[in-house]
């Protein structure tokens, strides 16, 4: 029985974690003077806002439901769209630039911050699912804690290998920032109609 619990949690914290697995990549792509310490962050950031909404959620239970439904998968658009957005028109306007007056794109704490808060919000409806999922278990509470913090372990590592991996694709347009700038705005935009477009196919359902 735990042993299907546990198995539950991870799927679900996988499924969680795409969405942040893209930002990542996009992060890695466009963020030209990272270091270790700055590189982290994001990972880090994604992974414990991962592990928070669900807690969230589990204590708000059904107390809530139905008004943060209504409006939970909008809150992640508009933020998405607007980092996405802004991304876009900086890109089109570095290429409109003479070469020398291009600068990089730059680590911005404040935006991974919204990126850690856009891409979790759906865990929230993981947090309120939290006491059905775990009821075998005999203890929820202690399960519910245990399985936020395997979410927000397993976010942390997949958006790690996001990074990753878009620092590598970003090194193919180290002359031509702008181009990857443009591609991660749009990713994070398509991302924002993906949360939507989700959120309406499960209340059609």
């Amino acid at each position: 029985m735990i042993f299907s619990v546990l198995l539950s949690v991870v799927l679900s914290g996988i499924s969680l974690a795409m969405d942040a697995f893209a930002v990542s990549i996009c992060d890695g792509m466009v963020y030209r003077n990272l270091n270790k310490r700055k590189g982290v962050t994001i990972p880090l950031t994604f992974g414990l806002f991962q592990a928070v909404m669900p807690i969230i959620g589990f204590y708000l239970g059904m107390l809530f439901l139905e008004q943060i439904e209504a409006f939970d998968h909008w809150v992640a658009f508009a933020l998405l769209v607007v980092i996405g957005g802004k991304m876009i028109f900086d890109g089109i306007k570095e290429l409109k630039s003479p070469e020398e007056e291009l600068k990089p794109k730059r680590f911005s704490y404040p935006e991974v911050l919204v990126q850690g808060v856009a891409t979790s919000i759906d865990a929230l409806a993981v947090g309120f699912s939290l006491n059905a999922m775990l009821a075998a278990t005999g203890n929820v509470q202690l399960w519910a804690w245990i399985s936020v913090a395997i979410i927000g372990v397993i976010t942390f590592a997949i958006s790690l290998g996001g990074l990753l991996i878009g620092v590598k694709v970003g090194k193919l347009f180290r002359k031509k920032a702008s181009v990857a700038e443009i591609i991660g705005g749009a990713v994070l935009i398509l991302i924002a109609i993906k949360i939507v477009l989700e959120s309406y196919a499960v209340l059609a359902f």
